[in-house]
């Protein structure tokens, strides 16, 4: 495989995919986990778009590494350590987005596992993480123009 240009019309919906996952948890009654948990759809909804909020942000990875670096990543936990080798993120970053990926991972095979106050914690506490890693890879993109398409 060789590498070609990074598409930036798959880098913008995929990142307003992930921006508009993380908006609509906001959306969500989070003041209190009482609140929260009292109506069971605001915890099926949390866990929706936290799914698929992650699974935007990595399909965005694997769009970056096959088409930028020839680089085929078959396991969402493959992406962050791919990433980090091609420099696209720290080591860090690559670390943090195995573990979001693993916790993916667990949502959709072991989803009876899932609290409802994890799920809340995750909602109050843990976006950041998933919005500073969107960031991180839309500055390398804007650094690097001459992997793209066009610009985004």
């Amino acid at each position: 495989m060789t590498p070609t240009k990074i598409r930036a019309n798959v880098v913008s919906e995929r990142a307003a995919w992930v921006r508009e996952m993380i908006h609509s948890i906001q959306g969500l009654p989070l003041s209190s986990y009482d609140e929260f948990a009292g109506d069971r759809r605001n915890v099926a909804s949390a866990e929706s778009y936290l799914r698929r909020g992650i699974e935007a942000l990595l399909d965005l990875g694997r769009h970056i590494l096959a088409k930028g670096f020839a680089v085929v990543a078959a396991e969402y936990k493959e992406i962050g350590t791919e990433l980090a080798k091609e420099g696209v993120l720290s080591e860090d970053q690559g670390m943090l987005l195995r573990q979001i990926a693993g916790y993916r991972n667990r949502m959709v095979h072991f989803y009876h596992e899932v609290t409802q106050a994890e799920l809340y914690q995750l909602s109050t506490e843990e976006l950041k993480d998933i919005e500073s890693l969107l960031e991180a890879l839309v500055r390398w993109l804007q650094a690097h123009p001459e992997k793209l398409d066009q610009g985004i």
